[in-house]
């Protein structure tokens, strides 16, 4: 929802710098509250709520999250109220409060789909990925992925590079191995086709990664080491996932040394990662440990 005047909300997301995104829309939000315009300003509560979700604010995104509720009610405002219902269940998933989450997320797949707002009832299914039991979980994206192939929506189709990723990822933690690589190569063609860099790097790792869970070592760590050159080439950011990787690849084939570098470059990258901090201090002190 955009309004005369003012921005596509969307457009001024960049979900890795949350802090900078919260700052965008607090400077919109005066602006948009003078606008009128209620829908669009409910809608830009609700991506600020994310932005604190996003830092692990909870209670502050529950609060921004209460304002959207009430501009919301009693209004006819379906894409508003989805968002706001998307927010609220993602606030509860990242507080690892995960049956509060699926109920609100299922509300909003189905009131996606009765309003034929297919990229947000793609956006729920994807969540109900993630946030289900693991025996669910690939239900929930496969339902995702379907709706998205047949969607007549550009932006709904934008969500499969994401769903292969995801899909893939439920293979992996099932140990069907060879699945999950199916859908990531599927992931980075779809990457390429889309143009898009970061994608593509990250769809490359993810190859990798299953390459050694495949215990096809020789092959994962030329496709870690072909990113790391990339990362020098194009002078990006250092990836600690990246470093992570080339160190476990080369702890199995015995070269400590040189693998004890890489973990600690790992470390010193991913220990600043909030996510990581949060959900796995074990996997951040094994790095730290096996750095020194």
């Amino acid at each position: 929802m955009n309004a005369p005047n003012l921005p596509v909300i969307d457009t001024l997301w960049d979900y890795d710098q949350p802090q900078l995104t919260e700052l965008k829309f607090r400077e919109l939000l005066s602006v948009a509250e003078k606008s009128e315009n209620n829908a669009y300003y409910a809608e830009l509560l609700t991506q600020l709520a994310r932005t604190q979700s996003l830092q692990r604010k909870f209670d502050d995104a529950h609060e921004i999250l209460n304002d959207a509720a009430q501009v919301i009610k009693g209004k006819n405002m379906p894409v508003a109220e989805i968002r706001y219902l998307l927010e609220r269940g993602r606030t509860f998933n990242s507080a690892n409060e995960k049956e509060k989450s699926i109920t609100l997320f299922k509300e909003a797949y189905n009131k996606a789909l009765a309003h034929n707002e297919d990229f947000y009832a793609i956006d729920a299914a994807h969540m109900l990925g993630i946030a289900e039991k693991p025996e669910d979980q690939l239900y929930w994206n496969i339902k995702a992925m379907e709706l998205a192939e047949k969607s007549t929506e550009t932006r709904a189709k934008k969500w499969l590079g994401s769903l292969y990723n995801n899909i893939g990822w439920t293979y992996h933690d099932l140990k069907d191995y060879l699945k999950a690589l199916s859908l990531f190569e599927k992931s980075l063609s779809w990457r390429i086709n889309q143009k898009d860099e970061r994608g593509v790097f990250i769809a490359k790792w993810t190859i990798g990664r299953a390459c050694r869970s495949l215990d096809r070592i020789d092959e994962a760590i030329k496709i870690q080491n072909e990113l790391l050159d990339e990362m020098r080439q194009k002078k990006l950011n250092p990836s600690g996932f990246v470093f992570e990787e080339l160190a476990e690849c080369l702890l199995i084939k015995n070269k400590n040394n040189e693998a004890k570098k890489y973990f600690n470059k790992a470390y010193e990258i991913l220990s600043k990662d909030i996510w990581l901090k949060a959900n796995e201090p074990a996997r951040l002190e094994r790095l730290n440990q096996l750095g020194k």
